[in-house]
C-alpha cells in the first residue's frame, strides 16, 4: 500500500493514539509501526485478539505490565560477549518478573472467561526464574552490586568500611587540635580523586606536609592529603580497585548467564511487546466507543452509524453507507463545506483501520472489506500543501493511481477534474470514472459537476449520493443521502440572503430548461426522501413499542403460567391431605367393621375389604405430567358420554364422567368430584359403568372432624379454579357433616360470585345458598347449606 495514504487519511494519528494506549515502550513502538494488513485471515485474526483484549479489559481492568523494559539492547551485548552494567541486569531481571506476573495474569482470566488467542500468546512466554533470582541475589533494587554477590566482595568491602573509618578518625584527631585548626579555611573532611583531605588556607601551605589534591577557585583554600594519611589512603585505594575487579567478575557472570538465555529473551521480548499492543488495541476501542467488525474479500462495505476517529464525538455526524452489493460505485454531489471530503476520508480510514485489526468507531453490525490496496487523490482546503496543488499534480496522482490500482482495490476521488475548464473537466471526469468502474473497483467520488449526476443515472452499478444541505437555515447537516444526487442551492441561498428578485428572476431564465427539469426532480426527490424518512422512523417507534407490549405479554405469560402451577401443586398437595386422611378413617372403619362382624357373625368378606382399601389408594392423585402436545383434532374423533371412563391429561388420574354441561363434564375421580372442559379429557372406554348391585352393608355415620374448615377463600383466583376448590371443598364438609359452609369471593366485578352461584345452584350437595348477612361478609361471601 503506497505511503501516500497514510499522510492523506492522518493514519498515523490513529497509530499516534494507540501508542498512547500502550503501557511499555515495546508497545508503543509495535503501535507506531502499525499497517493494515492485506490477507483476510490474518485481519480476522488480528480483530479477534482485540476482541479478546477488550473483553479482558472490561472484566478485570488493565493487565499487568508493570517493570517490563526494553532489554533487546542489552540482550545483543549479551550475546556478543559485552559486559552488562547493573542497571541493565535490573532491568532484565524485573522484565522477567513482569513477564510472569502477566503471563500467570493472562492464564487465571482464561479459566474463567476463554481467551485463546492471548492465552496461547501468554504460553510462549519463558518463564526463567533461575535467571532471575541469580541477578536478584547480585543486583539491588537501587541497581547496585550488593555485598552478597561474592563472599569476596563482601570481604573487600568490610575492609573498606574499616580503611575509610581509619582514616576518618585520623583526621578528626587532626582537625580538632587546636594548633591545625587555625590553620583550616573548614573545620572538615572532604573527598578529592578518591582520597580523603582537608581545606587548608593557602598561607599555611608550607606548614603542611603531604600532598596537594586540588584548591578553591579563589586560591584561597589548598585541599591538602597530609602525610600521615598518604599510606592509608594508598592502601585504601588499592581495596577498591580489588573491589572493582571483584564487581567486575561479577557482572561478567551476570552477563554470561543471560548470553546463554539470549534468544529466549529476546523471544519474550517479542511476545511482550506484542501483548501490550493487542492491549492497547482493546483500551483503544473503550476509549473510541468503537465495536467488531466483520470482514469479508469480496469488495463489500456496509459502515451503520459510522464517525470520524478524529472529529469530536459530540460534533461529528454519523454516516450510513453501503458499497459493492448492488452498486460497486458512488458520485457524491452537494455543496463546499457539506461533507464530502469527511465522508471519503471516513470511509477510507475506518477501512484501514479494520485492516489493521482496530474495532471502528460506529455501531454493531458492520461490514467491511480487506482490500489489497486503498488510493485516494483529497484535496483539502483547509491545507497550506494541498491549497498549492493544480491540475496537473492532481491528474499525476490520478495515473498513478490508475496504473496501479487492480479489481480488489478501493479508490477514493474528490472534486475528480476539477481545477480546469468546466467543459472539458466534466468530460475528463465522466472518462476517469467510467474506466475505474469497467475497472470493477470499488470507487466513491465526489464532484460539483451536473454532468456526473446523469452518469451515475445511466451506468448500472453506479449510484448518486449527495451531501443533504437544510435551505432553512442555510447550512450542510453533513449527513450522506445514497440514491439522492445534489441539487443546487445557489438561488434558495441567494434569496433567503436579499438579492432582489429581478436579478434571481433573470438567472432563472439564463439556466437551460434541460437543467431546470433535472433540478426540479431533484428537489421532488428530496420532498419524497424526507417524508418517507418520517415515515419510517414512525414505523420504527411504533415497531418498538410492539415489541415492548409483546415482551411484557410474554412476561406476564409466564408470571400467570407460573402461579397456575403453583396453585395446582398445592391443590395436589391438599387432596394427598384428603386421601390420607380419609385412608386413616377407613382403616379405622374396615378395623371396627372387622371387630363387629366377628361379634356378630356379620358377613363381610376380608377380599372385599381389601378390595374397597386398593379403590381408596388408587384415588390419590400422582404427580402431574408434564403436557404433551396432541396432534390437532386427536380428541375432536372421540365422543364422550356419561358414564364413560376417561383420562384428566392435566392431572394423569382416571376418573368417571357423571354428566355433560355444554363443552364441561362433571367427572368423579375417586372420592372427589370435579369439573373439567371436555378438552382435557381422553375417553378410555365407551361402554357404561353399571351400578354395582345393592348389597346390604353395615352404615357407619362418619362424625365431624374438628379441623374441617367451614369457610374458603377464593380471592384471587380464577373462575375455573375457584369451581375446582368449590367442589373439593364441599365434598370434605358434606364428608365432615356440615350443614353451612361460607365461600369467600370478594366484591371486585361480580365474575366470580356470579359463577359460583350458579355452580351451587346445580350442586347436588347444596340445599340452598345466600349471600352474607351483616357480620358475615356481605356481597363479599356467599353462605351454603348443605344437604
Amino acid at each position: 500500500m503506497n505511503d501516500k495514504i497514510f499522510e492523506i487519511l492522518q493514519y498515523e494519528r490513529i497509530s499516534s493514539a494507540l501508542a498512547d494506549q500502550a503501557q511499555t515502550s515495546l508497545g508503543k513502538e509495535a503501535a507506531r509501526a502499525l499497517k493494515p494488513d492485506t490477507d483476510l485471515p490474518s485481519v480476522q485474526k488480528l480483530l479477534q485478539a482485540t476482541h479478546e483484549a477488550f473483553h479482558v479489559d472490561r472484566l478485570k481492568g488493565a493487565p499487568p505490565f508493570g517493570g517490563i523494559v526494553d532489554i533487546r539492547p542489552a540482550v545483543q551485548r549479551a550475546r556478543i560477549g559485552g559486559m552488562l552494567n547493573p542497571h541493565e541486569l535490573l532491568g532484565i531481571a524485573t522484565t522477567l518478573y513482569g513477564s510472569r506476573r502477566l503471563r500467570r495474569f493472562i492464564q487465571t482470566v482464561h479459566e474463567e472467561h476463554p481467551v485463546e488467542l492471548l492465552d496461547g500468546l501468554a504460553e510462549l512466554i519463558s518463564e526463567q526464574k533461575d535467571l532471575e533470582r541469580f541477578i536478584n541475589s547480585c543486583i539491588g533494587e537501587s541497581a547496585e552490586v550488593m555485598d552478597s554477590a561474592s563472599p569476596t566482595l563482601a570481604n573487600i568491602r568490610r575492609e573498606l568500611r574499616g580503611g575509610e573509618s581509619r582514616i576518618r578518625e585520623k583526621l578528626e584527631s587532626m582537625i580538632r587540635s587546636s594548633s591545625v585548626a587555625k590553620m583550616l579555611q573548614d573545620q572538615l573532611i572532604t573527598i578529592r580523586g578518591d582520597r580523603f583531605v582537608i581545606p587548608v588556607k593557602s598561607e599555611y601551605r608550607s606548614h603542611f606536609g603531604g600532598i596537594v589534591h586540588d584548591q578553591s577557585s579563589s586560591g584561597a583554600t589548598m585541599f591538602i592529603e597530609p602525610e600521615a594519611i598518604v599510606a592509608m589512603n594508598n592502601k585504601l585505594r588499592e581495596t577498591k580497585l580489588r573491589e572493582i575487579q571483584e564487581v567486575e567478575i561479577i557482572l561478567q557472570k551476570l552477563t554470561a548467564a543471560v548470553g546463554e538465555q539470549a534468544d529466549l529473551l529476546a523471544y519474550d521480548v517479542d511476545v511482550l511487546s506484542q501483548l501490550d499492543f493487542i492491549f492497547a488495541k482493546g483500551r483503544l476501542a473503550h476509549r473510541m466507543k468503537a465495536t467488531e467488525p466483520t470482514m469479508n474479500d469480496r469488495g463489500y462495505l456496509r459502515i451503520r452509524k459510522g464517525r470520524h476517529p478524529l472529529i469530536d464525538a459530540k460534533a461529528v455526524v454519523p454516516l450510513d453507507v453501503e458499497l459493492g452489493g448492488d452498486f460497486s460505485s458512488i458520485i457524491v454531489t452537494g455543496p463546499n463545506t457539506g461533507g464530502k471530503t469527511v465522508t471519503l476520508k471516513t470511509i477510507g480510514l475506518l477501512n484501514m483501520m479494520a485492516m489493521s485489526g482496530l474495532f471502528v468507531p460506529a455501531d454493531e453490525g458492520c461490514e467491511l472489506c480487506v482490500f489489497d490496496a486503498i488510493y485516494a487523490d483529497i484535496g483539502d482546503e483547509q491545507s497550506i500543501e494541498q491549497s498549492l496543488s493544480t491540475f496537473s499534480s492532481h491528474m499525476t496522482n490520478i495515473i498513478r493511481i490508475l496504473k496501479e490500482m487492480t479489481p480488489k482495490s478501493l479508490v477514493l476521488l474528490d472534486e475528480v477534474g476539477a481545477g480546469t475548464d468546466p467543459a472539458e473537466g466534466s468530460a475528463l471526469a465522466i472518462a476517469i470514472l467510467e474506466y475505474i468502474h469497467q475497472f470493477d473497483c470499488r470507487m466513491v467520488a465526489t464532484t460539483h459537476y451536473s454532468e456526473l449526476k446523469a452518469y451515475a443515472y445511466e451506468r448500472d452499478g453506479v449510484i448518486n449520493a449527495s451531501m443533504e444541505f437544510d435551505v432553512a437555515t442555510l447550512s450542510p447537516t453533513y449527513r450522506l443521502l445514497v440514491g439522492v444526487p445534489g441539487r443546487s442551492n445557489a438561488f434558495a441561498i441567494a434569496e433567503r440572503l436579499g438579492l432582489p428578485g429581478k436579478i434571481l428572476s433573470f438567472a432563472r431564465g439564463e439556466v437551460k430548461e434541460e437543467d431546470l427539469r433535472v433540478e426540479n426532480m431533484i428537489s421532488a426527490l428530496e420532498e419524497n426522501r424526507i417524508g418517507a424518512e418520517a415515515e419510517r422512523e414512525e414505523a420504527e417507534r411504533l415497531r418498538r413499542e410492539m415489541e415492548e407490549l409483546r415482551t411484557r405479554h410474554e412476561r406476564e405469560l409466564e408470571k400467570q403460567e407460573a402461579q397456575r402451577e403453583a396453585r395446582l401443586e398445592k391443590a395436589e398437595n391438599e387432596a394427598r391431605d384428603i386421601i390420607a386422611k380419609a385412608r386413616k378413617e377407613a382403616d379405622e372403619v374396615v378395623s371396627e367393621l372387622r371387630r363387629l362382624a366377628m361379634e356378630e357373625g356379620a358377613s363381610v368378606k376380608e377380599h372385599k375389604l381389601i378390595a374397597a382399601r386398593r379403590q381408596l389408594d388408587e384415588a390419590e392423585p400422582a404427580a402431574r405430567a408434564k403436557k404433551v402436545k396432541k396432534p390437532a383434532g386427536a380428541k375432536a374423533a372421540q365422543k364422550i358420554g356419561a358414564g364413560d371412563e376417561v383420562i384428566l391429561s392435566n392431572l394423569g388420574q382416571r376418573g368417571h364422567v357423571i354428566e355433560l354441561d355444554g363443552k364441561d363434564a362433571l367427572v368423579q375421580v375417586g372420592i372427589m368430584k370435579m369439573k373439567v372442559s371436555l378438552d382435557s379429557l381422553e375417553r378410555v372406554q365407551t361402554a357404561p359403568v353399571t351400578a354395582p348391585k345393592q348389597k346390604p352393608v353395615t352404615a357407619v355415620k362418619r362424625t365431624k372432624d374438628d379441623s374441617t374448615r367451614s369457610e374458603l377463600d377464593l380471592r384471587g383466583t380464577n373462575l375455573e379454579e375457584a369451581l375446582i376448590e368449590t367442589d373439593r371443598f364441599l365434598d370434605e364438609a358434606f364428608l365432615s357433616n356440615m350443614g353451612q359452609v361460607y365461600l369467600i369471593h370478594g366484591k371486585g366485578t361480580g365474575i366470580l360470585r356470579t359463577g359460583i352461584q350458579e355452580h351451587l345452584r346445580r350442586h347436588k350437595l347444596v340445599k340452598a345458598y345466600r349471600l352474607g348477612n351483616y357480620g358475615e361478609g356481605g356481597n363479599g361471601v356467599t353462605v351454603a347449606e348443605l344437604n
